[in-house]
């Protein structure tokens, strides 16, 4: 990624080292009682990729590592701590603060985790899908709002006629369903989808996700995915990128990753997938635990679990290179002692 003008840039969504630092501190009080220092999460830490239009990057890894709080950040949820985000030319950040603000926000929507939970339980699907209509007056009339509202619904599977339903008449996956054509009611370019098949049956998610890419194919739209499921990170992604405690470590794309993973950590997520094809794959578990992100450790991250680590690997935290086209921060790969090895 070049420090060039983001305008020329082939990317429809751009992220430079973007950062993210909660302060998690006890209560002034406490501290001064009781002589506690201020507490502070690095939940995102120096995170730089790109989006190409009408292209799907998902982010994988397991959960705390900060995926989530990336996907508010590119939607203005957040505000970053540093760094900077780019969307189609433009810093989001300085158009969020002005008076196109409006504009951006409806080129750019959120598919959340629960549709148990975003769904607000006491207005009818009608209401909930003309919510962004309204807000962005993009219809006139209540009878073309209305019909705009069963257009948006028999999009993603469901009927018209449910629009007089309430959300606990549907299940989880026609709930997501229902998330979905709201999400669309903007006629957004880019969606951010922040695990939204996680709380749903595993035949649900594949109707879910097929709708979803069927979408991407007749709007071409773009999706920064989330998920912790690489069997469905496999359907749905062109890219990958691999996080851990807040840190990119691979980012490739989708084939290069799922066949010859370069970094041990991205290597032991995959590692860890059951064997269903029966193929006599070694499986492996996970080892250890993600360490506690307000004491991380020195150097690389994700040294203390690393069957390869070094003393450089404790000391010196590794910085994300590209090597054949794969951007991996290893300096086992870099220094050549982590051969590429297919995943058989």
């Amino acid at each position: 990624m070049n420090a060039a003008d983001p305008k020329g840039s082939p990317y429809l969504v751009e992220v430079r080292d973007l950062a993210k630092v909660f302060d998690v501190s006890a209560p002034w009080l406490n501290r001064v009682l009781e002589g506690k220092p201020r507490q502070q999460v690095h939940a995102v830490d120096g995170v730089s990729f790109g989006i190409e239009r009408g292209r799907t990057l998902a982010l994988v890894g397991e959960s705390g590592c900060g995926k989530s709080t990336v996907a508010r950040l590119l939607v203005g949820l957040y505000p970053p701590t540093a760094g900077q985000l780019f969307f189609d030319g433009q810093d989001t950040r300085a158009v969020l603060a002005s008076p196109q603000a409006l504009a951006l926000r409806r080129r750019m929507q959120m598919i959340f985790q629960d549709p148990y939970a975003s769904l607000n339980p006491r207005w009818r699907v009608r209401d909930i899908v003309a919510e962004p209509l309204r807000e962005h007056r993009l219809i006139d009339g209540d009878a073309a709002v209305e019909q705009r509202v069963g257009e948006l619904l028999q999009s993603v599977g469901l009927a018209a006629a449910d629009a007089v339903k309430f959300p606990h008449q549907f299940s989880g996956g026609q709930r997501q369903r229902i998330s979905i054509a709201r999400a669309l009611a903007t006629q957004p370019e880019f969606l951010v989808c922040d695990e939204p098949t996680s709380a749903l049956d595993v035949s649900v998610q594949a109707q879910v996700l097929n709708i979803m890419k069927d979408l991407q194919r007749e709007r071409g739209l773009t999706y920064l995915f989330i998920s912790h499921n690489l069997a469905v990170v496999r359907h749905v992604a062109d890219s990958v990128g691999v996080m851990y405690l807040g840190r990119l470590v691979e980012v490739a794309p989708k084939k290069t990753l799922f066949a010859a993973p370069r970094h041990p950590y991205t290597r032991m997520l995959l590692d860890a997938i059951p064997d269903i094809h029966m193929s006599g794959r070694a499986r492996t578990p996970v080892q250890g635990e993600v360490p506690n992100p307000l004491n991380p450790p020195t150097g690389c991250a994700f040294h203390p679990r690393c069957p390869h680590a070094d003393a450089r690997c404790s000391a010196e935290r590794p910085v994300l290179k590209t090597h054949d086209g794969v951007r991996v921060a290893c300096h086992a790969v870099e220094e050549g002692r982590l051969a590429t090895a297919p995943i058989a």
